[in-house]
């Protein structure tokens, strides 16, 4: 069976091919992908192509596919795998498998499973790892922003607290607790205030920052302080540009107590160290986002460390139970990750896309595998539409969906857009 699929052979260097699949062997399946949404993970590791922790050493001479926040559906099982999974069902992978110890994952280092492909096959190990999740949603796109919600939900279960005279580490935020989110109205800023809002355990003041006004007047649209206070969150926005002091002001919010749970979502020094300024006593920074340089370094208060209790943690994705809580939180609609999304595309604008990623704004970039259309962000329908009734229509279902990537436009886009391979 043939495929379609974007594959990396170096640096920067991601080819749209054709190519034959082998014959599935009776411990895979065999599946198709519908969509992928692009993650900055996959733009690092094009950038650094063999050098990357989960890219093979023999890239150029085996290619990989890439893209690993993918949703798609059975077509054939393994018989091994017959009693656990069916043809036409959908899912949605966890991609960190951790099998015996290696960091091989789809979208890094296979060259048969990634999400920017027609077709796929997925090899034993993910289902021996429990990595191949059922996905019981009614859009594809949703499954794919599963696996970026659980990197949040996992934020969220790493930080941990100790009662002063205890040495037991107290798993989770504070409930009750203040909480700021640094950089936040970026994708995954929403989705770690769509999910602090919503999970059981909340915090009871949550501050999220950002110097980009229009940013945060989105997310303050997404999610508006007044339907947080009903989940019993006091929630504000800052734009800490505005301010001359934004330590001072951001301990001000809090009465001068500082914050419990402190998440940093870009890898800059001075927000990493702004961040361990406001710190509460027996407070956890979470270094969320990864940097590009394995030199990254920032300065940390260690008299704060001894007297104050303050620590810090990091986390790179989460774990499949994590996905887990994110797929059932998703089909309970109780998160709504759609706000997350602020471009579509085909599978042909993938290369640029991942190899671009830092410079294009807005938030993530979701590409459909079987149809060809240049990445078009979801604010430029309108204009796009004047031209093309195509682009047209899909305004007018975002627009009567508050602006969001929904369902109904998903339809749309499979029923209408140029299709190349079903």
């Amino acid at each position: 069976m043939r495929t379609k699929a974007v594959r990396l052979y170096g640096v920067n260097d991601l080819r749209i091919e054709e190519f034959e699949l082998p014959k599935m062997q009776d411990d895979e399946i065999r599946a198709t992908v519908i969509t992928d949404s692009v993650c900055m993970s996959s733009h690092k590791a094009a950038a650094q192509g063999a050098d990357h922790k989960r890219v093979p050493d023999d890239v150029a001479e085996h290619p990989t596919l890439v893209g690993h926040e993918f949703c798609g559906e059975i077509l054939e099982v393994g018989s091994k795998w017959a009693d656990r999974y069916q043809p036409g069902q959908r899912f949605t992978i966890q991609p960190a498998l951790n099998y015996k110890g290696s960091l091989d994952a789809p979208g890094y280092s296979y060259q048969y499973i990634g999400g920017n492909a027609t077709k796929i096959i997925i090899p034993n190990e993910v289902m021996e790892m429990d990595c191949l999740l059922p996905y019981n949603g009614d859009s594809y796109f949703m499954g794919s922003l599963a696996e970026p919600m659980s990197c949040i939900v996992g934020t969220f279960h790493a930080m941990y607290h100790m009662k002063q005279g205890s040495y037991v580490h107290q798993m989770g935020i504070v409930e009750g607790g203040n909480m700021a989110v640094l950089a936040g109205a970026g994708p995954m800023g929403l989705g770690t205030i769509d999910y602090a809002l919503h999970n059981p355990r909340r915090p009871a003041v949550l501050v999220v920052t950002d110097i980009d006004k229009q940013r945060l007047q989105r997310a303050a649209g997404l999610f508006p302080p007044e339907e947080a206070q009903k989940a019993g969150v006091k929630l504000i926005y800052l734009d800490t540009s505005s301010v001359e002091d934004p330590v001072a002001h951001m301990m001000e919010l809090t009465g001068g107590e500082g914050y419990h749970d402190v998440m940093v979502m870009a890898p800059v020094r001075p927000l990493v160290e702004q961040g361990g300024e406001i710190l509460a006593k027996d407070g956890c920074l979470n270094f969320f986002a990864g940097p590009n340089a394995p030199d990254f370094k920032a300065l940390m208060n260690f008299y704060n460390v001894h007297y104050l209790g303050h620590h810090v943690v990091g986390t790179s994705g989460g774990n499949t139970d994590d996905l887990k809580e994110s797929l059932e939180m998703m089909e309970q609609k109780l998160l709504n990750p759609a706000g997350m999304i602020t471009h579509i595309g085909g599978m042909n604008a993938v290369p640029e896309t991942v190899i671009s990623l830092p410079e294009i704004p807005g938030g993530k970039k979701l590409i459909y595998n079987h149809i060809d259309m240049p990445l078009t962000a979801i604010e430029d329908f309108a204009e796009k539409g004047t031209e093309d009734p195509f682009y047209g229509q899909l305004d007018e279902i975002v627009k009567r969906h508050n602006g969001l990537w929904c369902r109904e436009a998903e339809v749309f886009l499979l029923d209408h857009a140029e299709v190349q391979d079903k």
